[in-house]
């Protein structure tokens, strides 16, 4: 018995295998944040941020053109080795212009030890607060 299989009929199978494991992938990056980070809107951020270490994840382009007062930049690209300045015994208010650079810092964060790390639910985007806009 032999079974003829269109050419669409293979590539539609590599399509759904390409979405369940992009699923999967995504699915297991927001449980790996959920256990170590707490997402908060833009009132409960502003509420806690003054006793926060505030930290800005875009890069320093897109920082000096408009960002959180108070917040300090680390751009993700090199959070790794910025890491340290952050102080473990403090909450860590984490933002950038969506969530998901937040989402990956936050993970490293808590491989770190960090325990209280907290992101922007909506991100800089639509962050409604006080901002600063460097002049250079």
């Amino acid at each position: 018995m032999v079974i003829a299989v269109s050419g669409w009929t293979i590539y539609t199978i590599v399509l759904i295998l390409i979405l369940v494991i992009w699923g999967g992938w995504q699915l297991s990056t927001v449980i790996r944040r959920n256990r170590v980070a707490t997402l908060i809107d833009e009132k409960t951020f502003q509420e806690g941020m003054r006793k926060a270490q505030v930290v800005d994840l875009r890069e320093k382009k897109d920082f000096k053109a408009g960002h959180i007062l108070g917040a300090r930049s680390i751009p993700f690209s090199t959070f790794r080795t910025a890491q340290n300045q952050l102080r473990p015994d403090l909450p860590v208010y984490l933002y950038d212009q969506g969530k998901t650079l937040s989402t990956r810092a936050a993970i490293t964060l808590g491989k770190a030890g960090f325990q209280e790390i907290y992101i922007l639910k909506t991100g800089y985007a639509r962050w409604e607060g006080k901002t600063k806009k460097s002049k250079y």
